[in-house]
């Protein structure tokens, strides 16, 4: 949620910052409407009040209660405002940062560096459906008789791959601090949309969501860590405050008819490492950084070649201010120009600002804030991929494949397996 006074203050600015994310600027517009009326009324409440307490120390009682009644009908009024004007606050994007490039849509974004050699092969690489298909690793079909399309069956030495990719993204970030943590897989309807996940329809067509339980499913689980903190103040000095979850992770894919049909790629239910972190304003921009290199160490720890992708305005999520993605490259997908092989999304990084945390409420107060009469602040919070194990999987057999059909281990994981080869 953006703050209501940078609205009143610079609503110029807020129009042109949501409009880049392809948002209404007339949204604002009625929002200052609403919220003129709002505090106009407020005000005329405050006013019957102060009014009525007097005439009630006098013992005026008919005036009194004529007041009241005004009072009470004025509130109904207010109320119908309030819920309007909640209405559209929670309908204004959060605001890109200065450094976001300005875009439409993905073809916007902007590639920031490439990383790693692409293997090379003396002979034609495979697509990694079916090598592990040969290989007896994921079984499509079964699992479309058992639970319909985009649904797979992981087996044998993939699944132990798998749990070695868990084990290697905590090991690695429990060494930087981060806590481990198993959230919940399903939320409150109030705490999904305070985190900014069901602001529209579109955004509803994406989840899973239990009517009679009035429970969503979390499409990632930076969408149950953000809420622990609903309603809390940390101290300045518990800050930052880290988070590295796993968790089964649910989408509709409601968006993607037609594409990647076939496959993990893009499914209905997947695994997943991921980052969170609270931390001050002035250190998100820094913490960004952080989780940034942290999904780039993990990637040159398999070897995997991938590049960099800065999202532009158009393309950044509802909460998020700034977001950069890391994509694999995939040596056995079809080529978007000549040759073969192609970049995929496997990571993704957010600064969602004190977007969330407003929604949420979720303050921090500044050390020395007693002595020097500060006042508590909205913490910033941020979330990483560590890894989406589906998509690291795919990665992992297409840059590791053989010419006899085997996948070679990628070193940094042999140590939490019994095997360096997979045939």
């Amino acid at each position: 949620m953006l703050d209501v006074n940078l609205i009143r203050q610079n609503p110029e600015a807020v129009k042109e910052g949501i409009a880049s994310k392809n948002a209404d600027p007339k949204l604002v517009d009625d929002f200052l409407a609403l919220d003129e009326n709002w505090r106009k009324l407020t005000k005329e409440i405050d006013d019957l009040r102060a009014a009525q307490n007097k005439l009630s120390d006098e013992r005026k009682i008919e005036e009194a209660k004529k007041i009241k009644d005004k009072i009470q009908s004025s509130e109904g009024e207010l109320k119908a405002i309030e819920n309007q004007r909640q209405k559209i606050l929670y309908q204004l994007p959060n605001l890109p940062l200065d450094e976001v490039p300005v875009g439409k849509d993905e073809t916007g974004n902007v590639v920031l560096r490439e990383v790693g050699d692409k293997p090379k092969f003396n002979f034609s690489p495979k697509d990694y459906l079916e090598i592990a298909e040969k290989l007896d690793l994921i079984d499509i079909e079964r699992a479309g008789k058992v639970s319909g399309s985009r649904f797979g069956y992981i087996k044998g030495k993939l699944a132990l791959l798998e749990f070695a990719l868990v084990k290697l993204a905590f090991d690695t970030l429990a060494a930087e601090g981060f806590v481990p943590i198993v959230p919940p897989v399903m939320l409150k309807e109030e705490m999904m949309k305070a985190m900014g996940y069901i602001d529209s329809e579109k955004d509803l067509e994406e989840r899973y969501f239990f009517e009679k339980d009035k429970l969503f499913l979390v499409g990632t689980s930076e969408q149950s860590i953000g809420p622990m903190y609903a309603d809390e103040t940390f101290n300045e000095e518990e800050l930052p405050k880290r988070y590295v979850a796993f968790s089964t992770c649910f989408r509709r894919e409601a968006g993607s008819y037609g594409k990647d049909t076939k496959g993990i790629l893009r499914v209905h239910q997947f695994d997943k490492v991921e980052m969170f972190s609270f931390c001050q304003p002035e250190k998100s921009k820094e913490e960004h950084q952080l989780l940034l290199s942290l999904e780039e160490k993990l990637m040159q720890s398999l070897g995997l070649p991938y590049r960099v992708v800065q999202l532009c305005s158009g393309d950044l999520a509802q909460p998020s201010a700034a977001t950069y993605d890391i994509e694999a490259w995939l040596p056995g997908q079809p080529s978007t120009g000549s040759g073969q092989g192609n970049y995929r999304e496997t990571h993704s990084t957010s600064n969602c600002t004190d977007f969330q945390a407003r929604r949420l409420n979720i303050r921090y107060k500044p050390l020395k804030s007693e002595i020097l009469n500060l006042k508590s602040g909205f913490v910033h919070t941020l979330n990483g991929t560590a890894f989406a194990i589906g998509r690291m999987l795919i990665a992992v057999i297409e840059n590791y494949q053989q010419k006899d059909g085997s996948v070679l281990v990628p070193e940094a994981l042999q140590k939490y397996l019994g095997f360096k080869e997979i045939d």
